[in-house]
């Protein structure tokens, strides 16, 4: 009997021995993530002790001392809100008077498309997370597509695809030589596309080049669309933050909605308002008639049930609040304008700062670009330079976020750049 114990306690301690080494080895195999090419920035940042850091890698608005931005229109709004609403869930499509305010803003307060309820459309967790449900809707109800995406692109756009399991394209967007379009190349790859191919258009202000199709190309790119039967998704995440103009910055939009096309449109207030926190935006899906509408936007509110359920409620309020009320909407299409000239007028003065230092090279793409980011052409090894030598933190594909350049930093930031390149 006691041989039998001690033969059960020791295969025990071996079964419970084998049981801990295995839940122990669970996650051995997992490797550290590599580091996010736009977030890296800012933590490189924040670890150096220079106090002549400047960081311009980060799309996100400071004011003209480097310090963040809450708009006085969200100030008030906030004011109102607080006390006089509850914390209970918003429906799986989320705030239905934010939706349409933000679909006016894409398509037109007087959009027969709205007044026919020919769309489609839910709050999204900002851009980001409206490309991502886009991306699961395509997947889904067009499982043997692919998405066709500019070169370059934002770099969260691969992943959303990518995790979405959408097989991935790419077309001719920026030409190096120029720092400008490639048209030419654009329209081949449009063309030579199968017919009835998806394609990831940037609304305004391209992330990251900062370089957009004149109303003329846009015309001509929408007429190429229209021949071969093209999807287009639309990503604006820079509606009004552009060109200071809502209405002049959903020009793109409007030429395709002229020519009659379905689109989608993923829309976000984190750059026009500064909700970066608040994960706020929307999808929308132009459909042909009120019955096709309801079904996908069933469709749409069904793929979020899984992964969130429904969207926040507090920067909700916060657009809706600000959208529907004239004064609130007036002030906040004044603060827009004011982010949006800061950042021209940064362009204006980097580019006079590089030209008066004598570099031997055009900087005129650094005005002829637009928006929050200024694609400036230097390599890899040049921006690491700026980062060694200088302090100066951005991401490698010299992408320069032109909210980081200030009044007190742009000649400190020129003069650097020029070092970098002076040698061509």
């Amino acid at each position: 009997m006691a041989h039998l114990i001690q033969a059960g306690s020791s295969c025990r301690l071996a079964y419970s021995g084998a049981a801990r080494s295995m839940s122990t080895a669970w996650w051995r195999h997992v490797e550290p993530a590599a580091k996010d090419p736009i977030l890296g920035v800012t933590e490189a940042f924040l670890a150096d002790p220079s106090p002549a850091k400047v960081n311009v890698g980060v799309g996100a608005y400071r004011d003209d001392n480097g310090k963040p931005v809450v708009l006085a229109c969200v100030r008030e709004a906030e004011r109102r809100i607080a006390g006089n609403s509850n914390m209970e869930y918003l429906p799986m499509g989320g705030s239905v008077n934010m939706v349409q305010e933000t679909l006016k803003l894409a398509y037109g307060e007087d959009s027969d498309l709205i007044k026919d309820k020919r769309i489609a459309a839910v709050q999204a967790l900002s851009g980001t997370g409206a490309c991502r449900l886009f991306a699961d809707f395509q997947k889904r109800f067009s499982p043997d597509s692919q998405i066709y995406i500019p070169v370059p692109t934002w770099s969260n756009h691969h992943n959303i695809w990518r995790d979405a399991h959408v097989p991935q394209r790419t077309f001719h967007y920026y030409h190096p030589e120029s720092k400008g379009l490639d048209f030419a190349g654009l329209m081949d790859d449009v063309k030579n596309a199968p017919n009835g191919s998806f394609f990831l258009l940037h609304a305004c202000a391209h992330n990251p080049t900062g370089v957009d199709p004149t109303e003329e190309q846009w015309k001509e790119i929408s007429y190429q669309f229209k021949v071969k039967g093209h999807f287009a998704l639309f990503d604006m995440a820079y509606q009004g933050f552009a060109s200071g103009d809502p209405e002049r910055d959903a020009k793109s939009i409007r030429i395709f909605l002229e020519d009659g096309h379905l689109i989608g449109c993923a829309q976000s207030y984190a750059k026009n308002m500064g909700l970066y926190g608040q994960r706020v935006g929307c999808l929308s899906v132009v459909c042909e008639d009120e019955k096709q509408a309801v079904a996908v936007k069933s469709q749409l509110q069904q793929l979020a049930r899984p992964m969130y359920s429904n969207p926040p409620v507090h920067g909700a309020l916060i657009v809706s609040t600000i959208l529907s009320d004239p004064d609130l909407k007036k002030l906040w299409l004044k603060e827009v304008k004011g982010m949006a000239d800061r950042i021209i007028g940064m362009r204006t003065a980097l580019q006079q700062n590089l030209e008066k230092l004598g570099s031997p090279l055009s900087w005129e793409h650094i005005t002829k670009q637009i928006g929050m980011f200024c694609y400036s052409g230097m390599t890899p090894e040049q921006v690491d330079r700026l980062t060694n030598e200088f302090h100066i933190y951005m991401t490698r594909n010299g992408r320069i976020s032109m909210a980081g350049v200030t009044t007190g930093n742009v000649g400190y930031l020129a003069n650097a750049i020029h070092e970098v390149t002076k040698s061509g």
